[in-house]
């Protein structure tokens, strides 16, 4: 058995994409994850799994949301080894003075291909920062991610690719839950 994470986007948001957390868990259930559990009403689900093909579990989630639900979301996965990479390598943990509350972490569907990526270095944008790691974006917001242009849709649009943020908080408690499934699975 694998450990993961599915990363929904923009489910919840303003009354929009409405989807309950108890209805979720049993969609992710009904395609064979085991100790599936949801964290917080934005589309965060860990779970343990013997698919052979991630991406393909990806779309098999994309698929029954669209078929249960009635309307598209895009869903990311990590597994465990990644999630624990993205935590242990965050830049901004390297500086004396990062206030917590205000780093993100924006998840990528894709690597950007280099001319966004390069596209994307030459952008300033105040006193937010932001580090560009494979298929994660560090995000430092010191006047609060809600005051930012580091949305979704401006790396969306910057490097054509499907993104969705979670706050540093949310990403360590998710790692946690992951680690508290099965000792037995891979990571």
């Amino acid at each position: 058995m694998k450990t993961a994470l599915a990363i929904l986007r923009g489910i919840n948001v303003s009354g929009q994409k409405r989807v309950p957390m108890n209805e979720l868990k049993h969609l992710v259930e009904e395609l064979n994850c085991q100790q599936v559990k949801t964290y917080v009403q934005s589309g965060n689900v860990v779970f343990t799994h013997s698919a052979a093909d991630e991406e393909q579990l990806r779309k098999q989630i994309e698929k029954k949301i669209v078929e249960t639900f009635g309307f598209q979301v895009p869903v990311l996965i990590r597994s465990l080894n990644e999630l624990t990479g993205i935590v242990a390598h965050n830049p901004f943990l390297q500086e004396d003075h990062t206030d917590l509350d205000k780093l993100h972490v924006t998840f990528l569907a894709d690597v950007p291909d280099t001319l966004n990526r390069d596209k994307l270095k030459e952008l300033a944008v105040g006193t937010d920062r932001f580090f560009l790691s494979g298929k994660e974006l560090y995000v430092y917001c010191p006047g609060g991610y809600g005051n930012t242009k580091l949305s979704n849709t401006f790396f969306e649009n910057k490097l054509k690719v499907t993104a969705t943020t979670r706050n540093w908080k949310t990403v360590n408690e998710l790692l946690k839950m992951m680690h508290s499934l099965s000792p037995n699975t891979e990571r």
